[in-house]
């Protein structure tokens, strides 16, 4: 059975690695899926196309984020349908964010159930309470503290932090407005600014943050926050190669 779940996240993997190449014209140099309670993550390394690096030295980021968002909001109905199928829960919750600078990204879901295949994630890792601390300190700075937050090891390479609760009444307003797609890129660049400049959560890991994405449920208020760790020595099992 284990080797079967291996499988099948492999066969996620290369279905996501051609979906992003038949897209984009280039795929990325690799995926790792994990699974783990009722949580997934996809995490995508070296994946940038031709064009995207012209607009990169133009310095166009913001050209290349806008496009990988309206190019992603059309795909991810066809990456839900195919999970669903090839885990057989339904996908409840989609998150996706991107680091170009190291050629990075992520796409995270929450099922409506436990997934069979996954594997057992770390609720009681070392460093848990001062975590959340740190980050219910950054929403605060940033918008508001959270309702709620927990936090877990999907694997001992991915660490992930879900919030809810965390928006104002001016956020609420943006959307109704129809803003929703300025007020995430202005969240990001905010929060981003405090995760990734901020040496507290190597400290109270002990490990080296290599990656860190973010991204919200709007419709929900909620939102996932995911680092990417460097291990301090090698170890096996269900987790990726981060170098």
């Amino acid at each position: 059975m284990e080797e079967a779940n291996k499988q099948m996240l492999t066969t996620i993997g290369s279905y996501v690695s051609k979906l992003l190449r038949d897209h984009f014209g280039k795929g990325p140099e690799s995926v790792f899926v994990s699974m783990g309670s009722a949580y997934f993550n996809i995490y995508i390394r070296n994946f940038l196309s031709p064009m995207e690096k012209v607009l990169l030295e133009q310095e166009q980021g913001d050209v290349v984020l806008e496009l990988r968002q309206k190019m992603l909001d059309r795909l991810l109905p066809e990456l839900r349908a195919y999970l669903e199928i090839q885990t057989g829960q339904g996908i409840n919750e989609l998150y996706y964010d991107w680091d170009l600078s190291n050629k990075s990204g992520m796409i995270f879901g929450v099922s409506s159930a436990p997934f069979e295949q996954g594997s057992a994630i770390d609720e009681n890792y070392a460093g848990r309470a001062e975590l959340e601390e740190v980050i219910n300190k950054i929403s605060k700075q940033a918008q508001k503290l959270p309702d709620q937050t927990i936090s877990c090891l999907l694997n001992p390479r991915t660490l992930v932090v879900m919030r809810s609760g965390i928006m104002v009444r001016i956020e609420k307003e943006m959307i109704r407005l129809g803003h929703g797609d300025l007020l995430r890129n202005v969240k990001r660049q905010l929060e981003k600014s405090y995760l990734q400049s901020s040496s507290q959560f190597e400290n109270i890991l002990q490990q080296q943050v290599v990656d860190s994405f973010v991204d919200w449920h709007f419709e929900l208020d909620k939102s996932v926050i995911l680092f990417v760790l460097k291990p301090n020595k090698i170890t096996g099992g269900n987790e990726p190669d981060t170098g």
